[in-house]
């Protein structure tokens, strides 16, 4: 209980840096950020009712405890884009890329744990070369290049799968049938190959590990069969690659922006891109501070887990 006691009050002053340092990255971009919503012969007395408006006359600290004190109370402020509550339309493409990342990264584990594992049990054989070269491939290719490809050759030649969009007609309310799915395929395809390559060399290298120990020696000589060796295998290795599944899916949740652009899918890396080249200094600022605190607790959740599985941490 203590562990975890302290795991979660170290978390609060990396929150409170994240939020700092999301802030004063989105205020130091050049350029002014009403530019999108103010006309080319806008006086100046329109310009400061609408610096007053969105509290740009005040100073960067001013802005920030502002900030600070109205997103603790779930108020991200407004779109200047489109003046709609900032927390509405971040939730809503939260909820968008945290299913996709979900989906792609189960896919990625689901094949990286079985590449690895098939790798760090036939080493240095034809398999663990097989296993090892899809890995390096995965972490290498570039998954918007991937997805580009995957547009041309399942959407524009095969016609089976629809290229961009999370439902029939471009609607982005999300139900679970098979018209919807089908949109989901490939830009979670796309994903879920660079986490695939990561995981399967993490786990080769450490399964090769994990039987190259003692107690693996130990127990063939005790008779125990293969499949109790693999279940200890995966008890030793289970923290590990639990503890790259949850760096992989933060990495996901933040660095969607290409693929979500690729594909069209109404999550926050597409939100992020409109954001950007908008100008949109609250919806920016809004939904980078929510994906990277998403990323914070889901790093404690993670090692929440993992001292449960593995009690040596907590001691160390």
């Amino acid at each position: 209980m203590g562990f975890l006691l302290r795991r979660v009050l170290l978390s609060l002053p990396i929150m409170l840096g994240v939020a700092l340092v999301c802030f004063a990255l989105v205020h130091l971009a050049p350029g002014d950020p009403l530019v999108s919503v103010l006309p080319p012969d806008a006086s100046a007395a329109l310009q400061e009712q609408l610096r007053q408006l969105y509290g740009f006359d005040r100073s960067y600290p001013e802005q920030f405890l502002s900030w600070i004190w109205r997103a603790l109370q779930g108020d991200l402020g407004t779109s200047i884009a489109t003046n709609r509550p900032v927390s509405a339309e971040v939730m809503k493409a939260v909820s968008n890329t945290f299913m996709l990342a979900c989906v792609a990264t189960a896919i990625g584990f689901v094949l990286g744990a079985l590449f690895g594992f098939v790798a760090g049990y036939f080493r240095n054989s034809w398999v663990d070369r097989l296993a090892t070269t899809l890995a390096v491939v995965g972490v290498s290719v570039p998954h918007y290049w991937l997805g580009m490809v995957l547009v041309i050759i399942f959407s524009s030649q095969l016609m089976w799968l629809p290229a961009t969009g999370a439902g029939p007609g471009g609607s982005s309310d999300w139900t679970w049938d098979w018209e919807h799915v089908k949109h989901l395929i490939l830009p979670a395809l796309t994903m879920s190959v660079i986490p695939m390559g990561i995981i399967a060399r993490t786990l080769r290298a450490l399964v090769a590990e994990i039987l190259a120990q003692e107690f693996i020696v130990g127990l063939r000589a005790k008779g125990m069969t293969e499949l109790g060796i693999f279940f200890h295998v995966v008890k030793n290795a289970a923290p590990t690659a639990l503890a790259v599944m949850g760096l992989q899916l933060g990495y996901l949740l933040g660095g969607s922006i290409l693929i979500e652009t690729v594909f069209s899918w109404p999550g926050t890396g597409f939100l992020l891109n409109s954001a950007i080249f908008q100008r949109d200094l609250p919806l920016l600022q809004g939904t980078i501070l929510v994906l990277a605190l998403f990323f914070v607790v889901l790093n404690l959740i993670v090692d929440m887990i993992q001292s449960a599985l593995d009690p040596r941490i907590q001691r160390s």
